[in-house]
């Protein structure tokens, strides 16, 4: 009867553990869930209040300071967008690609290796394909849909404009009037712009990334 009692009492105990261990994960992922919707949250706004800056479309090579630095802010491509969006949030792309690529130099497109035998922290986080990769490997890589709901804010889509010519832009949460569909902040050379564009060209990446902390 005695070791009965025990074993009821052992299986209280650990049923109490686990309820107490569930919990806790619980309140962590709901933590987890909170922070990551705070910073994307973050990263529209600083996405949205790009599109109120007057930029002239120019592709040109610039030399710049590293880390932070940003060619002319009159100036930019697509890709500068995002790079500016993220640095509203506190996180360098022009440092975090860089770091990236000198440690895993081959993982990035041969394109732009052939170019140069090193990295260049002038240019590499300016290029569409190499944030690709970037966010591939250090963010998420989702899934290419033709389902506009599964597009969502903060998150980042890339683009082949015809003749592999590529182009990335951030979804907003501003939505269009007529595809009721998230629209997306962009620089297609008439300055950062917020339309209805999901859709206007093949989709080639579709990714979401949280910085180097990943909440």
């Amino acid at each position: 009867m005695k070791q009965e009692k025990l074993l009821r009492l052992r299986a209280a105990i650990w049923a109490f553990v686990l309820m107490a261990a569930a919990a806790s994960v619980a309140q962590v992922n709901s933590r987890g869930t909170a922070a990551r919707q705070e910073f994307l949250k973050k990263l529209v706004a600083a996405a949205v209040e790009r599109s109120r800056h007057t930029v002239r479309y120019d592709p040109a090579y610039v030399r710049i300071p590293y880390p932070g630095g940003d060619v002319p802010a009159d100036t930019g491509v697509c890709t500068d967008e995002i790079i500016r969006a993220y640095r509203g949030v506190g996180i360098d792309l022009q440092k975090e690609v860089h770091v990236d690529m000198e440690q895993n130099f081959s993982a990035y497109p041969k394109r732009w290796r052939g170019l140069s035998a090193h990295t260049d922290a002038n240019i590499d986080h300016r290029r569409v394909p190499n944030l690709m990769v970037f966010f591939s490997r250090k963010g998420e890589k989702l899934a290419m849909t033709e389902r506009a709901e599964d597009y969502s804010p903060g998150e980042m889509v890339t683009w082949d404009l015809g003749g592999n010519v590529p182009h990335i832009g951030i979804v907003v949460d501003q939505k269009s009037p007529r595809g009721g569909r998230f629209m997306i902040l962009h620089n297609i050379g008439r300055g950062p712009k917020i339309e209805d564009v999901l859709f206007s060209w093949k989709i080639t990446g579709h990714y979401r990334y949280l910085g180097p902390s990943k909440l």
